[in-house]
């Protein structure tokens, strides 16, 4: 068997287990008696990764967009970003807008490009390397998560789902809220620190492979389970369930309240993050930044309970890269 039959998530932790190291969004590492600084890093291949339909620049952005993501799922501060291209047979033009792209989305963040390295290559491919620091006292992890615990997520879940089920009916990018936010992510940043200001979040991670691949891994790690509320999942305007069916999508086929299930729980690239909270101190993360409760956190399984009170397990599924 080739490993790649594996998928990514198993590969991660099969080498986890040989090198001994915590499974989290980012390495952890002692900067003063005080702080932490946390480091990570993340592939981006041109034919796996980007839809040809991205500009140069969106290219840049995303690979940035990826690599802060997990900076704010420890509830970090951003202190730089390193960047390592394979570069084939491009324009200077193009990669100049990678470049920018990669610096724009920085930038908003809070952070820049730090420095890097570039080498000839059959495909354009990225590696983003992020650096962020934090307060000891503060740090978020995935391990953390108690029966009772509240299951919160930051923004909307779906809408880049939405975004590449409209490129798939070939729908222009122009104008689409949907493909937008698949092309230009918005790393929760600020979020993340709000919350790990606020004490209240007990775990937290992103959910840039999808909800279901989010919260099993979530449950590996807690030895725990979750049930989430169907009616809960935030899902935005373009996907709600009173609609015969989401607008533009050209999926006139399947009804809005499946289609927004499916997406929300399955499809990747919402870059959103997924913590739990203590159930007494709900308020208190509610206040910092908005948060929607999703469900709870249970002794064992990973379901979805509908509005008729109907339980069925939710699928170990989600994007995979391999």
């Amino acid at each position: 068997m080739a490993i790649y039959e594996l998928g990514e998530t198993a590969i991660v932790a099969r080498i986890v287990r040989r090198l001994d190291v915590e499974f989290e969004d980012c390495a952890i590492l002692d900067l003063s008696e005080t702080e932490y600084l946390v480091a990570t890093t993340d592939m981006f291949h041109r034919e796996t990764d980007f839809p040809h339909e991205m500009s140069a620049w969106q290219i840049g952005w995303m690979c940035a967009a990826g690599t802060l993501s997990d900076i704010a799922a420890m509830g970090a501060r951003p202190s730089g970003l390193l960047v390592s291209m394979g570069i084939p047979d491009l324009t200077p033009a193009f990669v100049d807008s990678v470049v920018d792209g990669m610096d724009a989305c920085a930038r908003r963040c809070g952070t820049r490009v730090i420095g890097g390295d570039t080498d000839s290559h059959q495909e354009l491919t990225i590696c983003g390397t992020g650096l962020g620091r934090m307060p000891k006292d503060q740090i978020l992890r995935r391990k953390g998560a108690n029966v009772g615990d509240i299951v919160c997520v930051t923004g909307n879940l779906g809408m880049a789902g939405l975004g590449m089920a409209e490129l798939e009916q070939k729908r222009e990018p122009g104008g689409s809220a949907a493909i937008n936010k698949l092309f230009e992510p918005i790393p929760r940043v600020e979020e993340g620190i709000s919350l790990a200001e606020s004490g209240a979040v007990t775990a937290m991670m992103d959910n840039s492979d999808g909800l279901s691949l989010s919260l099993h891994q979530l449950a590996n790690v807690n030895c725990c389970g979750f049930e989430i509320m169907a009616s809960a999942l935030p899902v935005p305007p373009e996907l709600r369930a009173d609609a015969d069916a989401a607008p533009g999508s050209g999926l006139d086929s399947a009804p809005a309240s499946a289609l927004a299930l499916e997406l929300a729980l399955y499809a990747g690239g919402d870059f959103e993050l997924l913590a739990t909270v203590a159930p007494d101190r709900l308020g208190d993360a509610t206040r910092v930044c908005e948060l929607t409760a999703i469900g709870r956190v249970i002794d064992d399984g990973v379901f979805l309970k509908d509005c008729n009170g109907v339980t069925e397990r939710i699928e170990r599924k989600g994007y995979r890269s391999l």
